[in-house]
């Protein structure tokens, strides 16, 4: 039996951007990531030894975002291979990247990037 670990709406603040400036003055990101996965065990054992533990792939998006990047593609690239390499038992997932102020002249609620595997 396959079950998803969502994580919606994690807001981090990150300097990613073609920019110098935007590498200077950062931004803030949204994200969400459901990621795939065989869940019996855990449904059955009840253990956290058993689940992806959405706290600790929480520190490793915060870890992938610390590190900047040109592009938001770059980004979800790095999260997606982070936390596959953790949890190699992922079976597919759904990450979506958002810079919610980017440095464009109009009125939105943000740009992003997602990738679905």
């Amino acid at each position: 039996m396959e079950g998803t670990i969502e994580i919606n709406g994690l807001q981090l603040f990150a300097r990613h951007g073609v920019f110098d400036f935007e590498r200077l003055n950062g931004n803030t990101f949204e994200l969400t990531v459901h990621l795939r996965y065989p869940i019996g065990e855990a449904m059955e054992s009840d253990n956290v030894e058993h689940t992806l533990n959405y706290a600790e792939a929480v520190g490793i998006i915060k870890d992938v975002m610390s590190d900047p990047s040109n592009l938001l593609e770059h980004v979800i690239g790095r999260i997606r291979q982070a936390l596959t390499a953790r949890w190699p038992q992922i079976s597919g997932g759904y990450i979506s990247l958002t810079k919610l102020n980017p440095p464009i002249n109009a009125r939105m609620k943000g740009v992003a990037v997602s990738i679905s595997w």
